[in-house]
């Protein structure tokens, strides 16, 4: 990996917002305020300005993590785009993003969605189509946008005929936010500098494909079965990849998909990890979907240093789980 970007969206939402959007029906259904901050830790998101678009914010963070890899538009041989956010089911996301950064005709481009998992693991298609000299170059962005889906939960739980049952099923929704991110990844022959993508393990509990489902009108989430199926999915990854040689036990840091206080801690607990070295956003940014981890890997960057080790971490809807290690 040659470098990693972020965008953050400049509207800051606090929860308190939420609440008092949703104050008619707080009040009805007789639940407290500060739920998202309280319960999640989520206390602001971020939203697009109008006129903004998250794929206009993908290209952005593209651009800006060429710049920083200093290579050129025209060296690219992928793009891979992993967002969640979509306005169409077709043509790709990445065909605006591609033409937006004037990328040349011979780079392939697509979409790769596999919920907040995608740029881990649109990461690892990159290096293996690296590693076998099909490209020299890639490029993955990802580029969300909570406010569509965020506006019609706030309609529906507002309405008379909305339960208790209604608004903890869409809680998860309320912590989502908006923001872009980008890495570009090639060969480590070339480049002896950059953070070498050492590898990682990947799992799948497909049993629980209806824990979490998501669509244009809004996400719908069993909070504890996704939380209890979850940790369950990544502690048996954590100590397979342990007996398969992998040893994660002393990382400079833990770069997790961000969530919400008890999934951190959880998983914290589950594995044992040094808590100081997980970096926390989803405070300040909410849930950034496929572009939370590298959000948050973009901004430890500042402060890491040639030989720290660091280690990916996510869990996404389906339920998968992905771990890779970065010497950086």
């Amino acid at each position: 990996m040659l470098a990693v970007s972020s965008v953050e969206a400049p509207v800051v939402v606090k929860s308190s917002d939420f609440d008092a959007r949703l104050a008619p029906s707080l009040k009805r259904l007789r639940l407290s305020k500060r739920l998202l901050e309280r319960v999640a830790g989520v206390e602001e998101r971020r939203w697009w300005a109008p006129g903004t678009s998250f794929d206009d914010a993908a290209i952005e963070a593209g651009a800006k993590a060429l710049a920083e890899a200093g290579i050129e538009a025209g060296q690219v041989g992928l793009l891979i785009n992993t967002s969640v956010t979509r306005r169409n089911l077709e043509p790709s996301v990445a065909v605006k993003v591609h033409n937006g950064l004037g990328l040349p005709s011979s780079a392939m481009n697509f979409d790769v969605a596999n919920a907040c998992l995608g740029f881990v693991n649109g990461m690892t298609l990159a290096a293996n189509m690296i590693d076998s000299g099909q490209i020299q170059y890639a490029l993955i962005v990802a580029g969300e946008d909570a406010q569509a889906t965020q506006e019609t939960t706030f309609n529906r739980l507002n309405a008379e005929t909305s339960t208790r049952d209604d608004y903890l099923r869409e809680f998860a929704t309320l912590t989502l936010g908006s923001g872009a991110a980008a890495a570009v990844m090639g060969p480590a022959d070339k480049h002896p500098g950059g953070h070498r993508i050492l590898g990682g393990v990947s799992r799948a509990g497909t049993e629980h494909h209806e824990l979490c489902v998501g669509g244009p009108d809004g996400m719908f989430t069993d909070t504890k079965g996704l939380l209890d199926n979850g940790l369950e999915l990544v502690t048996n990854a954590w100590h397979e990849a342990h007996t398969d040689g992998w040893n994660w036990r002393s990382m400079d840091r833990y770069v997790t998909h961000q969530v919400s206080n008890s999934y951190t801690n959880a998983i914290i607990k589950a594995v044992n990890l040094v808590k100081g070295r997980v970096p926390i956003t989803f405070p300040k940014w909410g849930n950034v979907g496929p572009a939370s981890l590298p959000m948050t890997l973009a901004q430890e960057a500042q402060t890491l240093s040639p030989g720290d080790r660091v280690l990916c971490m996510g869990v996404g809807s389906g339920l998968n789980t992905a771990m890779m290690e970065i010497a950086w």
